[in-house]
């Protein structure tokens, strides 16, 4: 086997008195595919840095193959001083280092280059980023949080860029679907030192529970062996002297390992305080359409939403989602159609941009809006300081300015302070960001202990899985279609496309196919003649068969009278969509490559 590309050995990193990393690990071989998981603010970020060369640590042995090239994507890209997207981009490379990747990247991720930084959304900048990191082809990525602000194609089109990729990758991120997807190995970064896992992200979580029970169990027997001791020293008979000084360090010992044991970190206290019961109608909207400059974002939409409804809105970045939003909000006029509101509703909005975060605000001032050291939770007063430490924040942070903060922790706080006011209709837009993946479990169980009305708009599929009951998606020309059932439900119910729609939405080739000189490529192989041929009819098999198979999974009575024939069709239906997927991508290859023969 041969070396490790890159080496972390016993590293150690203290900030403002407090350790951070006290023996922490980290070993990436070429083409591995690593995830660092761990909570907010146990440095997984800052050993990211190290890697990359951006901080220093205070001790421990970096060791890095000769020549080996690293690139880091970071949470907040720094785009001062750049005038272009393209010459963000072109930043990123090395001498040498061929600039049609860049052009490349910025068209199959929908950017011209020509954009001004300080214009760019918050996806917008994040793909820019992307373009900077992947561009280069480098032997190590380190991609932090790389999926935030990103739409559901968006995240489609990194996971495959990336498995073509030969780079090394290291990823950080709170999306459980992109890392089980992505990943084969799992770094634990806990109270200051790594775990090792020989699995990707799927097995983590089992992995770690069992780890943390493994530690309580031990912990537990220590505590019992040192009342053992102190009550042998309290009341036991009195041996020899020697044997009694024995006893003593050896209790000593005891008490000490236990003083120095690093406890788990507290959970958050999430808590949504129901106001009382709406109207069994919260929204019913007829008919609405929406434009802007000519353009359709909503045609002829209607929806009924009940008290319990839990909807999730999900598509691409500039679909409408937030227009569609504030439509059945109220808060914007439909140039057609209308919404009528329910009665008694208290609406509490979550903004994806926590424009109400003002950064040299202090946090015991956001959640108090300035008003003393006291804040009404659920109608209740409560000590300020005492709220922030439900939500994990430490005592001297409560006068730190927000600016401070992690991506996490500003998410924690406003959490903290949406959560504080009684309602009974929850609106979350992108409640998920940077958030850690502990905090998002306690996100999912509040919202299933939650009385009241949910609509949130997310691109997390697993986040969306696991809490809503029907999703909302744009279907092209303005029109939106209700699904039963969270993100995969969506998926599993829509038509597969055609090969004709899969070529006309499919981004543009791979440069593999498209920077081939025709002198390259003499002709199609026998074997790739044939394939042309057959796989339009294989094709079309496998979506007859997708069709039976959802038409008997839809019946509602399949799984309580035959629950194994329910899991055998589920499993011919995923089998049948990923062969699907394989044979449409495979046919398009083949096509590209005869045009390009064709001229």
């Amino acid at each position: 086997m041969p070396p490790p590309l890159l080496t972390l050995q016993d590293i150690h990193l203290t900030f403002g008195g407090t350790p951070l990393l006290t023996g922490a690990n980290l070993t990436v071989h070429e083409k591995d595919r690593l995830c660092l998981v761990g909570r907010n603010g146990s440095g997984k970020s800052t050993l990211m840095k190290i890697a990359a060369g951006l901080v220093e640590a205070d001790k421990g042995e970096i060791i890095s193959r000769p020549d080996v090239t690293v690139r880091y994507l970071e949470q907040d890209p720094d785009f001062t001083k750049i005038e272009t997207v393209r010459a963000y981009a072109e930043e990123g490379l090395a001498p040498g280092d061929d600039t049609h990747n860049i052009t490349l990247l910025l068209e199959q991720i929908g950017l011209t280059g020509d954009e001004t930084p300080s214009q760019l959304s918050g996806g917008e900048a994040r793909r820019a980023a992307l373009v900077r990191a992947l561009a280069p082809q480098p032997d190590i990525l380190l991609l932090d949080e790389p999926t935030n602000h990103l739409d559901l194609p968006t995240i489609e089109w990194l996971e495959k860029a990336l498995g073509r990729s030969s780079s090394a990758l290291v990823l950080i991120s709170h999306d459980r679907r992109f890392l089980e997807n992505m990943t084969r190995k799992t770094i634990w970064l806990d109270r200051g030192q790594t775990r090792d896992l020989n699995d990707g992200f799927a097995g983590f979580e089992n992995w770690r529970d069992t780890v943390l029970e493994q530690e309580e169990l031990e912990q537990h027997k220590l505590d019992r062996k040192i009342v053992r001791e102190e009550h042998w020293i309290t009341y036991g008979v009195t041996a020899r002297r020697k044997r009694n000084v024995r006893r003593l360090k050896e209790l000593d010992a005891l008490r000490q390992t236990r003083k120095e044991a690093t406890r788990l970190p507290g959970k958050a206290k999430l808590e949504a305080f129901d106001s009382g019961q709406s109207g069994k109608l919260v929204i019913e909207a007829t008919g609405l359409s929406k434009a802007y400059d000519n353009k359709k974002l909503i045609e002829n939409f209607s929806l009924r939403l009940n008290r319990g409804d839990r909807v999730g809105i999900t598509g691409p970045n500039g679909s409408g989602k937030t227009t569609l939003l504030n439509l059945l909000l109220g808060q914007a006029q439909p140039d057609q159609g209308s919404v009528r509101i329910g009665t008694n509703l208290d609406i509490l909005t979550l903004d994806q941009k926590r424009a109400t975060l003002k950064p040299d605000t202090r946090l015991v001032d956001a959640v108090t809006g300035g008003r003393g050291d006291s804040i009404s939770v659920g109608g209740q007063m409560r000590n300020a300081m005492s709220y922030l430490k439900d939500f994990l924040f430490l005592p001297e942070q409560a006068r730190s300015p927000i600016r401070a903060l992690s991506g996490g922790e500003k998410g924690r706080l406003a959490l903290a302070i949406a959560f504080a006011s009684p309602s009974n209709l929850l609106v979350l837009d992108e409640p998920t960001n940077d958030l850690d993946l502990e905090t998002l479990d306690l996100v999912q169980e509040m919202l299933s202990a939650y009385q009241g009305t949910v609509m949130l708009v997310s691109h997390d599929r697993d986040f969306l899985d696991r809490t809503v009951t029907s999703t909302l998606t744009p279907e092209g020309g303005g029109v939106w279609r209700e699904y039963p059932g969270g993100y995969s439900d969506m998926k599993n119910q829509q038509a597969p496309l055609t090969l004709k729609e899969k070529r006309s939405f499919s981004p543009p080739p791979s440069r593999e196919v498209k920077a081939q000189p025709k002198t390259a490529i003499a002709k199609l192989s026998y074997k790739e003649k044939y394939a042309l041929d057959t796989l339009p009819g294989e094709i079309d098999t496998l979506q007859q068969l997708i069709r039976d198979c959802q038409r008997d999974i839809a019946n509602p009575d399949l799984f309580s009278q035959s629950p194994e024939k329910f899991n055998k069709i589920a499993a011919r239906l995923s089998k049948a969509e990923r062969d699907l997927s394989d044979k449409e991508e495979l046919w398009l290859e083949l096509e590209l490559k005869r045009e390009s023969l064709e001229g």
